[in-house]
C-alpha cells in the first residue's frame, strides 16, 4: 500500500479532483446500477480486485460489480491481420457487447456503467460508438486510455490499434456534434490520467523501444474533448484505474458525492475464488491449485494444505473459505508449465477475481538455483516515488532509477539454498516466500495486492 508521503500527495490530489468531478452532471443513485470492468492489454479481471473491494466498502452491492476476463487480451500487431493468440478491436468490442448483454439480463437493469483501463478503454469506446453500447450505457470511466494513441508516427506501425494514425483511432476521435466532441453523445464520460508519469502517454519513445524519438503524443493523450478530464498527480499507467485516488474520482463522478473512505473495509467471512489461466486468459484445464497458510515473516507453511482443487473447463480453483488475517501460498501446476508458488498478503474481503497465472522459467534462468519474481500487477515500481526492497536490494533488480514503467522484478539465486526465505517490500505491503528449486521447474512469485 502507498507510503504516508504518497497517501498525503494522493489525498491532496483527490481534494482537487473531487471538486472538478463535482461539476459533472451525474445523478446520485438510490439503486446502484451494474458496473462492468474491462481490463487492459494482456491483463485479466484480477487487476480490479482492490477497486471492487473499495466499491463494496462504500456500499455498492457485490452482485452488481462484474469484472471480465477477455480471451486473447493482447492486441494484434496489425489490427487487420489475424494473429494467433491475439484479438482485434472488433473481437474485443463483440466480447464486451456479449458480456454487457449477460449483465443486463442477469440484473434486470436498463443500463450499465463501464469502467476500463488502458486498452479496455479502446474497447469501451468502440462498443459505445460502433456496437450499440450508447443505448445501454449511462456512464463511462477511462483510466490511462491511450485515447489518441501511444504513438502517432508516420510509417511506424500505423495499423496497430495503439497508433494515433490508425483508421481505428481516427474514426473513434472524429468530431461528434456541434462542439466537435470526441466522445459519443448521450453517455457521461470521465477520463483519468497522470500528469506526466504514464509510460504510454509520453512525448519520448523510450517505453516503446525508440528512446529519443518523438511519439507526437503528449502527457494529455488520454484526455478527450467532451469528457470530464481529471489529472491524478504522479500516478503511473495502471494507477490511473487501480489506485485509491482513481477510485475516489470515479465514485464522485458516478454518485455526485465523495466516498466515505478509499480504505478497504474488512469483513468477517472471507471466501476466495478466481480462475487459473494462462496468458491468453484461457482455463488451465487439467491443472491443480493447492493452498497453504504460511507464516508471513518466513513464508513457511503452517501445516497441511487448507484447500486443493483440480482445474476444469471453467478455470475455477475455488471457492475457498479463507481467514482475513492469514497469508497464503497458492501452488499452481498445469500441463506444459512448471510449478508456480504464489505468495500473497492476507485478503481482508471476499473476491471472485483472485486469478492465478503460472510463471515460466526462461533461458536466462538456466544457471539459477532458484527464481523469485516480485510483481505489482495494479501499478508499477517507481524508484523516485516509492519505498521498495527485494531481498535487501533497493531498487529491485531491473527497476530503473527514473520512470514508472516496470511492474515486476526477477531475482536469480545462484547459491544452492533450498527454500531460503525471500522478502519483497513495497511501501506498507510486505510479502515473504520461499525460494523453490528451479532444477525441478519451480518458480516463486511474491505478488502485491495494492
Amino acid at each position: 500500500m502507498p507510503s504516508r508521503r504518497t497517501l498525503l500527495a494522493l489525498g491532496l490530489a483527490s481534494t482537487a479532483m473531487l471538486t472538478a468531478c463535482a461539476t459533472a452532471p451525474s445523478p446520485s443513485y438510490t439503486e446502484r446500477p451494474p458496473i462492468v470492468f474491462m481490463h487492459g492489454n494482456g491483463d485479466s479481471a484480477a487487476l480490479w480486485l482492490a477497486t471492487i473491494w473499495r466499491f463494496e466498502s462504500n456500499g455498492w452491492p457485490r452482485d452488481r460489480l462484474f469484472a471480465l476476463d477477455q480471451p486473447y487480451p493482447l492486441a494484434r500487431d496489425d489490427d487487420a491481420v489475424a494473429q494467433p493468440g491475439r484479438s482485434s478491436t472488433s473481437d474485443s468490442a463483440l466480447f464486451l457487447k456479449a458480456e454487457v448483454d449477460k449483465v443486463l439480463k442477469a440484473t434486470g437493469a436498463g443500463k450499465v456503467v463501464l469502467i476500463g483501463n488502458s486498452r479496455g478503454g479502446n474497447t469501451i469506446r468502440n462498443y459505445v460508438q460502433n456496437g450499440g453500447g450508447a443505448a445501454v450505457v449511462s456512464h463511462v470511466v477511462l483510466g490511462g486510455n491511450p485515447a489518441h494513441g501511444i504513438w502517432a508516427v508516420k510509417g511506424f506501425r500505423e495499423n496497430n490499434e495503439f497508433s494515433g494514425l490508425s483508421g481505428f483511432m481516427q474514426q473513434l476521435n472524429a468530431p461528434k456534434g456541434p462542439n466537435g466532441d470526441e466522445v459519443t453523445p448521450g453517455v457521461k464520460w470521465l477520463t483519468l490520467r497522470s500528469d506526466n508519469n504514464d509510460k504510454y502517454a509520453q512525448p519520448d519513445g523510450v517505453w516503446i523501444g525508440v528512446p529519443g524519438q518523438p511519439t507526437n503524443i503528449g502527457f494529455d493523450g488520454p484526455a478527450l474533448k467532451g469528457a470530464t478530464n481529471v489529472v491524478l498527480p504522479r500516478v503511473d499507467h495502471r494507477e490511473t484505474s487501480f489506485s485509491p485516488a482513481a477510485f475516489a474520482a470515479t465514485w464522485q463522478f458516478l454518485t455526485g458525492e465523495a466516498p466515505r473512505s478509499t480504505a478497504v473495509a474488512p469483513e468477517a467471512k472471507v471466501v476466495l475464488d478466481g480462475r487459473a489461466v494462462g496468458a491468453e486468459n484461457l482455463s488451465l484445464n487439467g491443472g491443480q491449485v493447492t493452498v497453504y497458510a504460511v507464516d508471513p515473516a518466513t513464508g513457511a507453511r503452517r501445516g497441511d494444505a487448507v484447500h486443493s482443487k483440480s482445474i476444469g473447463a471453467d478455470g475455477r480453483w475455488g471457492p475457498f473459505n479463507a481467514r482475513g488475517d492469514t497469508a497464503y501460498e497458492f501452488v499452481l501446476s498445469a500441463p506444459g508449465y512448471g510449478i508456480t508458488h504464489i505468495y500473497r498478503s492476507p485478503f481482508p474481503r471476499s473476491s471472485r477475481v483472485v486469478n492465478l497465472r503460472p510463471e515460466r522459467l526462461t533461458p536466462a534462468d538456466g544457471s539459477a538455483q532458484a527464481v523469485v519474481v516480485f510483481t505489482r500487477p495494479r501499478g508499477y515500481f517507481d524508484a523516485q516515488r516509492d519505498s521498495m526492497r527485494f531481498d535487501g536490494q533497493s531498487p529491485p533488480p531491473g527497476v530503473p532509477p527514473r520512470g514508472s514503467g516496470v511492474s515486476s522484478s526477477r531475482l536469480r539465486l545462484a547459491a544452492a539454498q533450498p527454500q531460503r526465505a525471500v522478502t519483497g517490500e513495497f511501501n506498507a505491503e510486505r510479502i515473504t516466500g520461499l525460494a523453490w528449486p528451479a532444477a525441478q521447474q519451480h518458480v516463486t512469485v511474491l505478488e502485491l495486492t495494492y
